[in-house]
This record gives structure tokens, C-alpha cells and sequence, in this order.
């Protein structure tokens, strides 16, 4: 039985392998992301091929951002693909321009933060200015859905600052870098295990490695679901 709060990351080389994860998986996961590495390998044909023939969600995660009349055509042109989810980084032009562009589709446009590979020392290599990493994630958050963001892409360590936001009533937060107890940290510097993410406001998780690089990828796909219905899943507040 899937749980669509699990969105399990393709990032295999192309949509070959992709496609094999998904038949792999079957009907224990029902939404899949599909990344910018991908893109050339076939990506948007294995989305189109999830989505009409297996049924399945899509969440397209091309992190987007130029200026706004090239952020909105894109937009425009990937909203005919049926997409569920689209990240866009979250500063506010980009934000309004990829709302713009996917006219009246029901396509939910996400906001980047801060990526969850970074820490504070990667934000100071990048000239981002100074302050605790929650702040300056709180504070683009805020700005994108004032923008008019569907919804905001943050670690969970964050979820539950972000989730405690007037702006973010009624809307979406996915995080990745959501490891489960005792998987390999990989890239990610800011984690927590499903259930915590859950717990702590997340509407979905995305997860990559633990599940694909896993000897026997549906039971580790079917360990994070049951995960996802234990007491420690419960959020508090909602």
C-alpha cells in the first residue's frame, strides 16, 4: 500500500533505469521526484510515461530561476505535461513569473529555500549574507509565498519554523535530505528521519539512495510507508 507523503527521487542515470526503480517499486510508492539530472536522459518521457500509463504523481525538479519572462515561458511549456509539482528558486520575481506561466493548470509551484546540502559555510563561499541558516530560510520562505508560492522546498530541520508561518497556512512543505535511522547521510547536511519530518509539518518527504541504492528497494520503500503511519508520524498542531 503506497502513501503518497513518500516521494522516492529517480535519480538513476536515465529513464530506463528509472522506469525498472518504478516497476521495481510497483504500488508501494505512488509519487515520484524527477530531477535536473535526468533531464537528459530521458526525463520528461519517463514523467509522461508515469503519469498517463502507471498512474503515478509526478514532482519535477528543475529548480528554476532567470528572469521572469524566461522563467515564465518555461513554465508555460512544462504545465502541458500534467505535472503535479514544480521547484522554481524562491525569490519573489521568479516565484510570480512561473505562477504566471502555469496559467490555470492545477501544477503546484514550489519554492526553494536554502538547498539542503549547504550549510553555513557554504552560504558565506557564496557571498549570502550573514545570519543563522533558519532565519535566512524562514525569511525566503516567507517572501516566496507572499509571492505566491503553492508551496516551499526546506530541510526538515526547518519544517517546523517554516509550518509556524502566517504564509504558510494552507500550503505545501516538502523536504528532502530525509534520511531514515541509520542510512548513509550521502550530500545532506541538514536531515531527519520521516517520521520526525512528518511530525514536524511536512506535507511530503523525498527520498533518493535509501531506497534506490538498496539491495531490495520495495521493502525499503515499504519500511519508510509503515514509518509514515507510526504514533512518532503524528503531527501535533494540525
Amino acid at each position: 500500500m503506497s502513501d503518497d507523503r513518500l516521494i522516492v527521487a529517480l535519480d538513476v542515470p536515465n529513464a530506463l533505469e528509472g522506469l525498472k526503480l518504478a516497476e521495481t517499486l510497483g504500488d508501494t510508492v505512488s509519487f515520484y521526484k524527477i530531477g535536473l539530472g535526468m533531464l537528459t536522459g530521458g526525463g520528461l518521457a519517463l514523467a509522461n510515461e508515469l503519469k498517463s500509463e502507471h498512474d503515478k504523481r509526478i514532482f519535477l525538479d528543475m529548480k528554476l530561476f532567470d528572469i521572469g519572462a524566461t522563467v515564465e515561458a518555461a513554465v508555460r511549456g512544462l504545465s502541458q505535461f500534467d505535472l503535479d509539482f514544480l521547484t522554481v528558486h524562491g525569490d519573489p520575481h521568479v516565484v510570480r513569473a512561473a505562477q504566471e506561466g502555469k496559467g490555470g493548470t492545477d501544477l503546484k509551484i514550489l519554492a526553494v529555500t536554502i538547498l539542503t546540502s549547504l550549510d553555513r559555510a557554504d552560504l558565506d563561499a557564496g557571498l549570502i549574507k550573514p545570519g543563522d541558516i533558519r532565519d535566512i530560510v524562514l525569511e525566503r520562505a516567507a517572501n516566496a509565498l507572499n509571492a505566491g508560492a503553492d508551496g516551499v522546498i526546506a530541510s526538515p530541520q526547518e519544517a517546523a519554523l517554516i509550518r509556524a508561518l502566517p504564509e504558510a497556512a494552507g500550503r505545501l512543505i516538502v523536504t528532502p535530505g530525509v534520511r531514515p535511522a541509520g542510512a548513509d547521510l550521502g550530500d545532506q547536511k541538514r536531515i531527519a528521519t520521516p517520521a520526525q519530518a512528518i511530525a514536524d509539518g511536512a506535507d511530503h518527504i523525498v527520498v533518493g539512495r535509501p531506497v534506490w541504492q538498496s539491495p531490495d528497494p520495495r521493502a525499503a520503500a515499504q519500511a519508510i510507508v509503515r514509518e509514515l503511519s507510526s504514533p512518532q508520524a503524528r503531527t501535533p498542531n494540525r
